[in-house]
């Protein structure tokens, strides 16, 4: 079985900094590819940040320059450090993780339940 735990967020002015954490269980054959997700109140989820198997990262046009991703290997965590934050950030942010359970079987994904991220003006 699957878990994902975020932690972090939490509240910060405009132009603060925030970082989220993703952990993750579980053992995968073929790499974890590993993405943050956000969902505003009343929006769609959206796109944030992913860093794949190869650890290339890549970003959302709205968070370029602004956010970086990264993982911990040894420690099974994925986190993401948030600067010069905007309201607009405000979201719930979710982590998911895209692992193989066993060889030869194909990528499953799992999501986290989510840690909020409220940015005030």
């Amino acid at each position: 079985q699957v878990s994902l735990v975020e932690s972090g967020g939490g509240s910060v002015q405009a132009g603060g900094s925030l970082s989220v954490s993703c952990a993750y269980t579980a053992f995968s054959t073929c790499g974890y590819d590993m993405t943050w997700y956000r969902q505003a109140a009343g929006k769609e989820r959206e796109f944030v940040s992913n860093i794949g198997v190869g650890s290339v990262a890549t970003y959302a046009e709205f968070v370029k320059g602004r956010f970086t991703i990264s993982r911990d290997r040894a420690k099974k965590t994925m986190s993401l450090q948030m600067n010069n934050l905007e309201p607009e950030d405000t979201a719930a942010y979710i982590c998911r993780v895209g692992l193989c359970m066993s060889p030869g079987t194909g990528r499953n994904y799992y999501w986290g339940q989510g840690t909020q991220v409220t940015v005030s003006s």
